[in-house]
């Protein structure tokens, strides 16, 4: 498995022993290159997932979905993406301007800050603290102010009532996304990212397979609240089009709407790409321990499994909310506080009996 610190450590000696760049300007330097990566990712990610989106529901629908626009409609989001960035920014009369234009950022740095923290291969994680986990739930849930920022900025009865079911969903499933956290913390014992993924290198390592029953519930969980957290169907009553039209951004044009649209995708693959690195191992190969086999999947870069893996998640959750009803908001919490919740609070429990006593793959 090739270790991406190789290329890290190369260019940062480029910078401070080749060039003689001193102390400053190297990290200055090193931290717009992270920067700009992590946008072009960011971007590129948001296209191919718009992409998915449209011709997995067109698959479910029985269509073709876009065609027309390239072949096999490959260039739709393209087009799609110059339109919204020559399309008229307008400020709503009677609206909060600063709480209208400062929504939209709350939400994409939640997002993009989130998205920092997957780590891609080995070697290659951009943001890797000792406290990962923590901070991770931290950052996301800045998204929750900017979407309720943004319907009650906007001074529109429809937004303020989609503003209000989305941020009561999203506190109420963040109670259970952490809790599935902390059960798999409580396996691993760490919550430095870099080190979860390391606890699942090795044959049947991975969380799921380790931890058996009770890692298997945090991960069902894990999902069903991340679908929610995403706001994504059928959790998506608070941008019911049918009676709210399009729910908190009804107001938004141009990249202010943009930057709702995007964290909206984006946010569906984080929760994947966190599901992949907690309970699929990461960038971690499959190996089961026969030494042919394990070879050939160790050949496999390590970037190419997590996308694999993450993408895999990102298909199932599109087959979930092309296939299940919208669900009400009484039945959305109903889920949550009734059943996930304590289903979370008992699993995290039984995990920690399992710990306790040994009873884990070792």
């Amino acid at each position: 498995m090739f270790d991406f610190s190789i290329v890290t450590q190369w260019f940062d000696g480029l910078l401070r022993n080749t060039l003689g760049l001193g102390d400053f300007w190297s990290i200055l330097i090193e931290c717009v290159v992270v920067g700009v990566i992590i946008l072009t990712a960011y971007a590129l990610l948001a296209i191919a997932l718009i992409f998915m989106e449209r011709k997995v529901c067109a698959y479910f629908q029985c269509r073709l979905g876009p065609m027309r626009v390239g072949p096999w409609g490959i260039f739709q989001v393209f087009a799609d993406v110059v339109k919204m960035l020559i399309k008229e920014i307008f400020f709503v009369d009677k609206a909060d301007k600063f709480l209208y234009a400062v929504a939209p950022l709350l939400v994409i740095i939640a997002s993009v800050g989130t998205f920092s923290f997957l780590p891609w291969n080995k070697g290659a994680g951009i943001l890797d603290f000792n406290v990962g986990v923590f901070l991770i739930t931290a950052i996301s849930s800045i998204g929750v102010l900017g979407v309720f920022l943004a319907g009650w900025g906007s001074n529109n009865k429809y937004s303020v009532v989609s503003a209000m079911r989305a941020a009561v969903q999203m506190i109420s499933y963040e109670m259970s996304l952490c809790l599935c956290l902390i059960t798999a913390v409580i396996l691993i014992g760490s919550m430095q990212v870099s080190t979860i993924v390391d606890y699942q290198t090795g044959p049947w390592s991975w969380l799921i397979v380790k931890g058996h029953i009770p890692a298997i519930i945090a991960f069902i969980v894990f999902l069903i609240a991340g679908n929610a957290e995403a706001n994504r169907g059928p959790f998506d009553m608070a941008e019911a089009e049918s009676e709210l039209t399009a729910g908190h951004h009804t107001e938004y044009s141009g990249m202010g709407f943009g930057f709702f649209y995007l964290a909206e995708f984006l946010n569906l693959f984080i929760i994947s790409g966190i599901a992949t690195t907690i309970f699929l191992g990461g960038w971690a190969p499959l190996n089961i321990g026969v030494e042919v086999f394990d070879n050939v999947m160790n050949y496999i870069p390590g970037f190419v499994w997590f996308l694999g893996k993450a993408f895999a998640v990102v298909w199932l959750l599109m087959w979930v909310k092309w296939t299940f009803p919208r669900l009400r908001i009484d039945q959305i919490l109903k889920l949550e506080w009734k059943y996930l919740m304590p289903l979370s609070l008992i699993n995290l429990v039984l995990m920690t009996v399992v710990v306790a006593l040994g009873l884990y793959i070792k």
